[in-house]
């Protein structure tokens, strides 16, 4: 599955950067990018940029956690002023979503 990126403010490059940094404690070493947690990142006027990204499960234990860093990773990214978290379960995450690499890296493929 691809990210959707509508990028106003030509920052979607960094931005994923910073969220390949950010990894779901159950599933290291894959980033939440590569499990395929991230849908779509959004830049608008203003510096705002927002996340609409999911968790492997509604009750994952470590939801702030993740969420926090990436609003304050992305937060960090130069022409940033604003970084918006939006948690979504639509479309459910399922293992098919995940990049080859992270399934290999999970021992799934």
């Amino acid at each position: 599955m691809s990210i959707i990126i509508l990028d106003k403010l030509n920052l979607a490059k960094e931005i994923q950067a910073q969220l390949e940094t950010v990894y779901d404690p159950e599933l290291k070493p894959a980033n939440i990018v590569d499990l395929g947690l991230v849908y779509e990142i959004i830049t608008k006027e203003g510096g705002i940029a927002k996340i609409v990204m999911t968790l492997t499960a509604p009750g994952c234990p470590v939801a702030g956690e993740i969420m926090n860093e990436v609003q304050r990773k992305v937060a960090a990214v130069e022409g940033v002023s604003e970084a918006l978290v939006e948690l979504t379960f639509d479309p459910p995450w399922t293992k098919d979503m995940m990049t080859e690499e992270a399934k290999l890296e999970l021992g799934f493929l």
